[in-house]
């Protein structure tokens, strides 16, 4: 008598037979990991993006006020005559985040600058000066 072994990944395998067709391309996308701090004076916003350089990096401030962070990178490689590719693949990569922006975050001196595969946007606050309001009252 032969033991008959049960798996449980009985599921994908359907799935894989349905899904896996050619018009129904497979989807391999990961979206890079943000950070979002706030200090005192500033929000700083860090993307990761290893490889990237600031070329590959839109930042903007569209109409309604929001920060709107791009990012595209093609890796094409140029084609030799004397190589025959059995597969090729390109490399492609693109992002888009929009964050609102607080009230509170001057847009005219937002700065941005990519270091170390990080994408770091300093959003600067606005300061507001209090006004101490103390003096005496005269009774009527």
């Amino acid at each position: 008598m032969m033991p008959v072994m049960r798996t449980n990944n009985w599921i994908p395998s359907v799935f894989n037979d349905l899904f896996d067709v050619d018009f129904m391309p497979k989807a391999n996308c990961t979206a890079p990991a943000i950070n979002v701090k706030e200090s005192d004076e500033a929000y700083t916003v860090e993307l990761a993006a290893p490889g990237m350089k600031k070329e590959d990096f839109n930042v903007h401030i569209n109409d309604e006020g929001n920060l709107i962070i791009k990012m595209e990178q093609k890796n094409e490689k140029k084609e030799d005559k004397n190589t025959r590719y059995l597969r090729r693949e390109f490399s492609y990569s693109k992002f888009e985040q929009t964050l609102i922006l607080p009230d509170d975050v001057r847009k005219d001196a937002i700065s941005a600058k990519v270091e170390y595969g990080v994408l770091t946007v300093e959003l600067p606050k606005l300061i507001e000066e209090k006004v101490k309001v103390s003096r005496q009252i005269d009774i009527a």
